[in-house]
């Protein structure tokens, strides 16, 4: 796999990274037909993200060879290395001219060269590890409640928050209201906690669909990263959601970008409604997705051998639109560039990705995912997974 990226691109993959390293500590890297794929997940399978870059965001792509199941490479790196080569974004900007990424599976090295101002070279050689592809399928149609507004909206409402708030609760109704409040846990005494909510106009938003009036508690800082990527971006956010309990869909979209953020939710204690699990089915040879089944049991995996997707495509078709976000180049395809041989391991202090607190998330759209000659030995009732207890945030 070779990708060369090239002017102000470069700190737009950098931004991805920083967004992506609030989530979790490992980087998937998998280049694709249709671009390449950054994602991250948590330890607790309660947030997942996942930027997809079009062919056209590079002067270069090359997906690489196919091995002899009809799949590319793909693997995953420490997220504090691959971190520690765009740690600093205004050095990017102005000093960095093209990145080239270059990923070869018998040098079992993820090759990042920086090719400065002045004819400085920066070659950083990470070790990966190869990983398995898994399929979160899910529906954000589905969802009964869709919010699109710019960025700069929900920046400037989540800005009254304090950074060590953990969690925050939207709450919609069929009125048009949309409140944004810090959660409290039952354990906490009102009369001693400062409570903070905003009310936002109807007319701030782009778009309101309320179906049913709900309320949804889900992680901050996972949140405000891609608030950070979006405004930097100027790209407005779409928010999916449903009842407390299902997971809550966060999407950008650009012709030369996809972005998907998915964040559990905490469930209703008081709701009598059942709570359906989103599956997660693995991708067969040919590329389609089988039915999702209440037949799959999940629980006898071992999910820390897997690696958690999600099927993020563009747009096919010669009127594909031009992106009037990021500067759309042309691959060349056949171009040979040589890479440098120096090598130097990066071991940079990155920020370390938070979990979510000690609450009662459902992980509702991860699990572990069985091929499918393991699937015939595994039948079972599907069960809804809970989110493990995390260690807390840094």
């Amino acid at each position: 796999m070779r990708c060369l990226v090239t002017g102000g691109n470069v700190k737009v993959i950098g931004k991805a990274v920083h967004s992506l390293s609030r989530i979790g500590d490992e980087l998937y890297v998998e280049p694709t037909e249709d671009g390449l794929s950054l994602r991250a997940v948590n330890s607790s399978r309660s947030a997942y993200a996942c930027f997809l870059f079009a062919p056209l965001f590079f002067q270069l792509y090359e997906e690489g060879s196919l091995d002899p199941d009809g799949e590319t490479f793909r693997c995953k790196v420490l997220m504090k290395s691959f971190l520690g080569v765009f740690r600093s974004l205004p050095s990017l900007e102005k000093m960095v001219e093209k990145c080239l990424i270059s990923l070869n599976p018998r040098a079992s090295r993820l090759v990042v060269q920086l090719h400065c101002k002045y004819g400085v070279t920066k070659t950083h050689n990470l070790s990966f590890q190869e990983c398995e592809l898994l399929q979160a399928v899910f529906d954000k149609e589905l969802c009964a409640n869709t919010l699109r507004a710019p960025a700069r909206v929900l920046v400037d409402a989540v800005v009254h928050f304090p950074v060590t708030l953990a969690e925050v609760t939207l709450g919609v109704s069929p009125a048009g209201k949309v409140s944004f409040r810090n959660y409290l846990d039952e354990e906490t005494e009102p009369s001693r906690t400062m409570v903070t909510e905003l009310c936002l106009a109807e007319d701030e938003f782009q778009e309101v669909q309320v179906q049913q009036q709900s309320h949804v508690t889900f992680c901050l800082k996972e949140f405000r990263g891609l608030l950070s990527f979006a405004e930097s971006s100027n790209l407005p956010l779409n928010i999916h959601f449903d009842s407390p309990g299902r997971p809550a869909i966060f999407t950008l979209s650009d012709p030369l970008l996809e972005v998907h953020l998915v964040l559990a939710t905490l469930s209703d204690p008081n709701s009598s409604s059942q709570v359906h699990s989103t599956t997660l089915q693995a991708r067969p040879a040919n590329g389609g997705f089988p039915t999702a089944t209440p037949d799959d049991d999940f629980t006898g995996d071992d999910i820390d051998s897997y690696m958690i997707a999600m099927e993020t495509t563009c747009e096919e078709g010669p009127g594909l639109p031009s992106s009037p976000t990021f500067p759309q180049r042309r691959p060349h395809p056949g171009t040979a560039l040589e890479s440098e041989s120096s090598a130097m391991e990066s071991d940079l202090e990155g920020a370390v990705p938070g979990t979510p607190p000690q609450k009662k998330f459902r992980s509702l759209f991860f699990g572990s995912v069985l091929t499918p000659s393991q699937a015939g030995t595994h039948p079972g009732p599907s069960q809804d997974v809970l989110a493990e207890d995390s260690e807390g945030e840094s």
